[in-house]
């Protein structure tokens, strides 16, 4: 399992939402992966395989990614 995600993190990808924003912040990491639209605050699930290959970039560092 690839542990290169971690919660709080904001990516940026392939597809913009509706709202016109195409970052998100990640809440939730596992089999599923929970996203919160930067843009407009909505809050979607997807699968991990959806999710690998549609993000295009990582934007910010989560903050356990900065507590090493």
């Amino acid at each position: 399992m690839n542990d290169a995600y971690t919660v709080g993190m904001v990516v940026r990808m392939k597809k913009a939402h509706p709202c016109g924003s195409d970052t998100w912040k990640i809440t939730r990491v596992g089999a599923d992966f929970g996203l919160q639209c930067c843009g407009c605050g909505h809050h979607v699930m997807l699968p991990r395989t959806k999710f690998e290959k549609a993000v295009r970039a990582v934007v910010t560092e989560g903050e356990a990614a900065g507590a090493k």
